[in-house]
């Protein structure tokens, strides 16, 4: 069995940066172990797979070790695929998600943008162990899906340095640190390693709860994001209500097929 896969960097719009995601095109669906395996074998945050359903495709993402109930940066990608590489109709793809709905994906230009549901952050007490995780004291703490580390300037988020054992022992997903920007409106990192990612290098999904954090906090509904992990990410948000608007670029880096033997 040859499946079709690619691999493209999301969040960019230059070769080699952003978060590279890889997307496998299937007839239907195979078994959970085989997907999960292909993910694993990948090694990359994310490996998404779709299965097309009339004019709509169904969506799931792996990472290395589980599966995912939203990835923004596979979402992008996949869309980025289809519209480049089999000439979708229209200027907007759907997917349907088994955890998040209905996500839809429009060409802006020579931008997509993932329309994607918000998840605003409520305060929360931390638990003991995620202040000495992070190496530093966040001057809030919130939570939604992750939990939500808001610092004062963007030089402590670039300077975090996580005990990552300690960060996957926490009982929420994943941890989103984040700041002001010094030239857009906030950065943010990622650590999810109980999904098998230390760091992410882009997150779409986080951005379902740093929009709406940062809307409120800075009274403006569009916004400009960098995730400054070490690959780095622009991300041109929107914020819709009970919806977010999550815009970026796109580079395709490999084009081949995934060889299944008939013994697995």
């Amino acid at each position: 069995m040859k499946l079709p896969y690619f691999q493209v960097d999301a969040f960019t719009s230059r070769p080699f940066a952003g978060n590279p995601a890889g997307v496998c095109l299937l007839d239907h669906w195979l078994p959970d172990s085989l997907l999960q395996a292909i993910a694993s074998e990948n090694n990359l945050s994310e490996t998404a797979f779709l299965v097309p359903r009339g004019s709509d495709f169904e969506l799931r993402w792996f990472t290395p070790k589980i599966e995912v109930d939203l990835c923004g940066h596979a979402t992008l990608a996949s869309a980025f695929v289809l519209f480049n590489q089999y000439q979708a109709i229209g200027d907007v793809v759907r997917f349907q998600s088994r955890r998040s709905g209905l996500l839809t994906v429009a060409r802006r230009g020579d931008m997509l943008e993932l329309d994607f549901p918000s998840r605003p952050p409520e305060p929360c007490r931390a638990p003991d162990r995620l202040v000495p995780a992070l190496g530093a004291q966040p001057a809030e703490i919130l939570r939604a899906r992750d939990y939500l580390c808001v610092f004062e300037n963007e030089a402590e988020i670039r300077a975090l340095q996580p005990l990552f054992a300690e960060l996957a022992a926490l009982d929420l997903h994943a941890t989103i640190v984040t700041a002001p920007g010094t030239d857009c409106d906030f950065v943010s990192r990622f650590f999810a390693p109980a999904a098998g990612i230390d760091e992410d290098p882009v997150t779409g999904s986080a951005h379902c709860t740093l929009i709406p954090y940062w809307s409120r906090r800075l009274g403006k509904t569009r916004l400009s994001a960098r995730q400054v992990s070490r690959r780095g990410g622009e991300l041109f948000c929107r914020d819709a209500g009970e919806r977010v608007g999550i815009g970026g670029h796109a580079v395709l880096h490999i084009r081949g097929e995934i060889h299944i033997p008939d013994t697995v």
